[in-house]
């Protein structure tokens, strides 16, 4: 008779709050680049095109409706 037995390690101690905690410090969360278009000032992220004059790097590369108020 065979049985089928699957061992798995077992911690010989429980991990603590410290350690654990400690071990997660560098799995947070990071805020994302911002920049700003050259041309109107508005806060985008790097490499697109910007959403309220139409332009990256220097060339409008989207025609934009421009609100009149």
């Amino acid at each position: 008779m065979k049985l089928n037995l699957q061992l798995f390690a077992v911690p010989f101690r429980r991990t603590s709050k410290t350690k654990k905690r400690m071990r997660r410090t560098h799995l947070k969360k990071e805020v994302g680049a911002i920049s700003t278009c050259p041309k109107c000032g508005a806060s985008l992220r790097p490499h697109r095109a910007c959403s309220k004059c139409g332009f990256y790097k220097n060339e409008e590369v989207l025609k934009v409706k421009k609100d009149e108020e």
